[in-house]
């Protein structure tokens, strides 16, 4: 344990993870000024902690700070910025009186089982003496879609959106922009699923 402990923060004072450590303090940040009705707030929010991801990968592999820790950091930041948003975008439509919104919200509750899921996975990978299987090019796109897609719904999407008076998307095409972006989510959990296994599978036999 010592040892994990010790090659875990092992070169961990990096840039890559201090904007990984912004993006999760932004995140009670985004859902304080979502709840307060600050919704255009929590887009710049939204979008700052979005160029955070963006950045603190390209910063690490140019600068050659990819770290243990920060293998850890960004998928966590990750998961639970997304985790917060599909909440309280859930809650917000939740509020709506239009059918469509009302049926629509569910989609929402599948980002949330995705990330939640993966945090059971990833809890249980460490504490069988494993490491949780890093993003890959499906997680990366996934991800750079969800933000993309949430800023335009918490933007200008209907009943919610903080700019909606100056455009307003038509529901048909926000249904299929989350659509789309939960279908990526989806191939994105898959693609998890062999290095997961495989990594089980070899623990299995080694104790065997």
């Amino acid at each position: 344990m010592k040892e994990n402990l010790k090659s875990l923060f092992t070169g961990c004072l990096t840039v890559p993870n201090l904007l990984s450590l912004i993006r999760i303090l932004l995140i009670p940040v985004f859902g304080v000024l979502f709840y307060n009705g600050h919704i255009g707030w929590a887009v710049v929010i939204l979008i700052v902690s979005g160029l955070t991801d963006f950045f603190d990968g390209k910063i690490a592999r140019k600068f050659n700070q990819i770290s243990e820790l920060g293998k850890m950091l960004d998928p966590v930041a990750d998961k639970l910025t997304q985790i917060t948003i599909a909440v309280v975008i859930f809650l917000e439509f939740n509020k709506s009186t239009d059918p469509t919104m009302q049926w629509f919200k569910w989609v929402f509750l599948f980002f949330l089982f995705k990330e939640l899921l993966m945090v059971v996975v990833g809890a249980i990978m460490l504490a069988c003496g494993l490491r949780p299987v890093a993003a890959e090019i499906y997680g990366k796109v996934a991800t750079f879609v969800f933000y993309a897609v949430m800023v335009l719904v918490i933007a200008f999407g209907p009943e919610i959106g903080a700019l909606r008076t100056w455009f307003t998307l038509p529901s048909p095409v926000m249904i299929a922009l989350v659509i789309i972006s939960a279908v990526l989510t989806f191939v994105a959990l898959l693609s998890y699923v062999p290095n997961t296994y495989k990594q089980f599978k070899d623990k299995h036999a080694k104790k065997n």
